[in-house]
């Protein structure tokens, strides 16, 4: 068992100060039934003095220099010390931190990690209320930052942080140029977990990355593809059939689809192993996307996308343009036998080994198998098997280097998205010229 502890010593106007925090790693380090790393939080710009002007750490140091488990974080903003705190926190696979700060600084530091962290951390406090420390009413003098500065001060770190690489998108050269389209790869952010590493695209209460590291990635995703990240939309990821159509329906709580013909929009759909689906309809104009793992597969998501572009805005199957991004391929995706059946059942290309105790699945090969029945035409679908077109449906795991997988990776892994839209400056020739 392991524990990490974080100890403020950005607010001490106490003269005692040093002592109760004395107090308090011995009562940690006292413990010999546990491991434990400890990290003390100094403010910006080296700010080690007490109101005595006593230099903090030297009051420490004694103390500290037999412990090699102490650590300082002593940087130019908090920001970027609570930062630089989760980045080890995160390296050491750690979830539970315990915090000592005084009672009024709680909320503050309850804001900087709101924004770093996620639900799968758990912070539990020891303030100044709860030490038996005698100058407490001192040590609870508030240098708290408003929320508002705190969110701005994140913002503006995590800008300037440096890119890992830079932001490739892949393009389908079958979608008309009177469209804007891409599937990302996982280079050009900041995101520093491993599996995550580096242009993670979306946040959840089960993963390390914080929404607004991602809102980060996706303001420099933004920048390169040319489109404004508050006009996003990235489906609400259900697994089942369910498509909005934006324009004529409120949005419901999740879905799978998203279809719509409004200008400037700028609709997504996310993938890590799980196909991200573009349809365009140059005819029509309108535009889909739609996330499909084999469950959606099965249920019918794809064809139910384009039958939400035929219901909600006149599109005709025939006119509508299909592109799979990066997703797993049969190389790499198995299933349990009776799940894998539902795929043989629609071609028996799409398990090449249904002997196997773990059948191998072309969750894309069935995608295209479904279309075409419903009326898409074979040439107007961009998957692995069209040759004479620059590939976009690679295989996610096996491709480490350049996407995200949750086959390959585990439970935290990162994801891709494929999006969309039609420019609002697009002209009516445009459109014209690609009518069929």
């Amino acid at each position: 068992m392991s524990e990490v502890f974080i100890i403020d010593l950005i607010h001490c106007r106490c003269p005692q100060h040093s002592s109760c925090v004395e107090r308090q790693v011995k009562s940690v380090t006292g413990r010999s039934d546990v491991g434990f790393q400890i990290y003390l939080l100094f403010g910006p710009h080296g700010q080690r003095c007490n109101a005595n002007g006593e230099n903090k750490m030297s009051l420490l140091e004694t103390f500290f220099s037999q412990k090699t488990n102490v650590h300082v974080l002593d940087y130019t903003t908090v920001t970027e010390s609570w930062y630089r705190f989760k980045l080890a926190v995160d390296q050491l696979d750690l979830r539970t931190v315990r915090v000592f700060t005084s009672k009024k600084r709680r909320p503050m530091f309850e804001a900087y990690i709101e924004q770093l962290f996620t639900e799968v951390y758990t912070f539990e406090y020891i303030t100044s209320h709860d030490l038996p420390c005698p100058g407490h009413v001192q040590c609870d003098s508030p240098l708290a930052s408003p929320v508002s500065e705190v969110r701005e001060e994140v913002r503006s770190f995590l800008q300037q942080l440096p890119a890992k690489g830079d932001v490739t998108i892949l393009r389908s050269t079958l979608i008309s140029d009177c469209f804007s389209h891409g599937f990302t790869t996982r280079t050009g952010g900041i995101s520093s977990i491993s599996t995550l590493s580096s242009l993670n695209l979306f946040s959840s209460s089960r993963r390390r990355d914080p929404m607004t590291l991602v809102a980060e990635n996706i303001r420099r995703l933004a920048r390169k593809a040319g489109f404004y990240p508050r006009r996003l939309h990235l489906v609400k990821v259900n697994h089942s059939s369910d498509v909005w159509v934006m324009g004529k329906e409120e949005e419901p709580h999740d879905y799978d689809g998203i279809v719509t013909n409004q200008r400037g929009v700028v609709i997504a759909a996310p993938g890590a192993d799980c196909m991200p689906l573009l349809f365009t309809d140059p005819v029509a104009r309108v535009i889909g996307v739609a996330h499909a793992g084999w469950k959606g597969t099965l249920m019918g998501v794809a064809m139910a996308t384009v039958n939400a572009m035929v219901m909600g805005f006149g599109s005709r199957a025939c006119d509508v343009t299909v592109v799979i991004g990066p997703s797993v391929g049969a190389c790499c995706f198995t299933l349990e036998r009776e799940q894998a059946a539902d795929f043989y059942s629609i071609h028996p290309d799409c398990v090449p080994d249904m002997a196997e105790t773990r059948p191998h699945v072309n969750i894309r090969l069935a995608t295209r198998i479904l279309l075409q029945r419903e009326g898409v035409l074979p040439e107007r679908i961009h998957d692995d098997t069209v040759t004479d077109r620059p590939s976009v449906t690679l295989c996610t795991s096996c491709h480490p280097e350049a996407f995200f997988s949750h086959v390959r990776d585990g439970l935290n892994f990162g994801t891709q998205i494929g999006f969309l839209w039609m420019d609002e400056t697009g002209t009516t020739d445009c459109f014209s010229s690609s009518e069929h």
